[in-house]
């Protein structure tokens, strides 16, 4: 697993970020669709919803960041901070990256950075 320096996963957060608002609008499409009956569509569009998303989460992982959480979205960037296992953090709404938590603290251990 490769680390990302506080600037790196900055930089690989603006570029995911067009990436991350395209999850949460076919999140909520998808979740209209399965309901049935949507102007959106049907089980064609669900299924394209779906496979759509399961193609950007991809891109997301593959960039070496993690993708933790769906709803709401949560990517965690792997870091260290003074030598300590750490995860710099964001949740959707975020505009920038400015948490972190340890990784044996998990989401409840967020700090500002």
């Amino acid at each position: 697993m490769s680390l990302f320096t506080l600037d790196e996963a900055r930089s690989e957060l603006a570029r995911l970020l067009p990436v991350l608002d395209e999850i949460v609008r076919l999140r909520a499409d998808a979740a209209e669709l399965a309901t049935g009956g949507s102007s959106l569509g049907g089980i064609p569009e669900f299924k394209a919803a779906q496979a759509r998303l399961d193609e950007l989460m991809e891109t997301v992982q593959h960039t070496g960041a993690e993708l933790k959480g769906l709803a709401p979205l949560l990517v965690d960037f792997p870091s260290e901070r003074d030598g300590v296992p750490v995860l710099l953090c964001w949740l959707e709404g975020d505009r920038e990256l400015a948490w972190y938590h340890r990784t044996d603290l998990g989401f409840a251990g967020r700090r500002p950075i």
